[in-house]
């Protein structure tokens, strides 16, 4: 209880000094490309599967190196076992439920999915966005990946907030992930910052983005939900 007072105490801190901003994207939200270049989605030639992260700063990477981000850590956890997989980082710094949403038809008319990992809701809890909101977003968001292609396998990143919006608030924000996960039947990794989020020696200076030492971390955390589904497939 303690280890998890302190996360959030330490997740408040540095959330409330982003809060007080704008609420349009900073400099450091604006937009990041795909880090892998995309491939034509009528390309039935291909060989390899793709694995495409679709998520905020933690997947893009915020404040490192693009070969530091967990998407790019998993691509060398599968290519040192000889999965077929490819992955692709498609992190935008700043993203809402609502604009990951909004973006998701041009991503998904540029890359063919086979696994699709969701890690959106962090920035909805930061700007205090009614939850019910959030959980019809990313109900969406798995609509849509399903309607592009059925056989698609989505794993969805659970995400906390701090209770800097009041304790009812954060819980039911907290639950809205695994209700996700049962209603719409795809898989669930409880916390992505799990073992990261309040440790002051794995976050940057912000107190919210992992440094790469804490996206190793965050890495362990997504290939314990992530290899088993590479494994049936394979």
């Amino acid at each position: 209880m303690l280890r998890y007072q302190n996360m959030l105490l330490f997740l408040t801190l540095g959330l409330l000094g982003i809060a007080c901003q704008s609420p349009n994207p900073s400099a450091a939200e604006e937009a990041e490309p795909l880090e892998t270049a995309p491939v034509a989605a009528d390309d039935t030639a291909r060989s390899e599967k793709v694995i495409l992260f679709f998520g905020n700063s933690l997947t893009a990477g915020y404040g490192l190196e693009p070969s530091e981000a967990f998407p790019a850590l998993i691509q060398q956890k599968i290519d040192s076992l000889g999965y077929d997989y490819r992955t692709v980082n498609a992190g935008l710094s700043g993203e809402t439920t609502a604009s990951g949403l909004s973006r998701l038809d041009w991503v998904l008319e540029r890359q063919p999915v086979d696994i699709f990992v969701l890690e959106l809701g962090a920035n909805d809890g930061l700007r205090g966005i009614e939850p019910t909101e959030t959980r019809q977003n990313l109900s969406a968001i798995i609509d849509r990946v399903r309607e592009a292609n059925p056989a698609v396998h989505i794993v969805l990143a659970g995400m906390l907030v701090p209770p800097n919006m009041g304790g009812a608030y954060a819980d039911r924000f907290q639950k809205v992930f695994p209700a996700v996960a049962e209603t719409k039947d795809v898989t669930l990794i409880p916390f992505l910052l799990e073992g990261v989020a309040g440790d002051p020696e794995l976050n940057q200076a912000d107190g919210i983005h992992p440094t790469a030492l804490g996206q190793k971390i965050v890495t362990k955390n997504v290939w314990a939900t992530l290899k088993p589904l590479l494994e049936v497939d394979s």
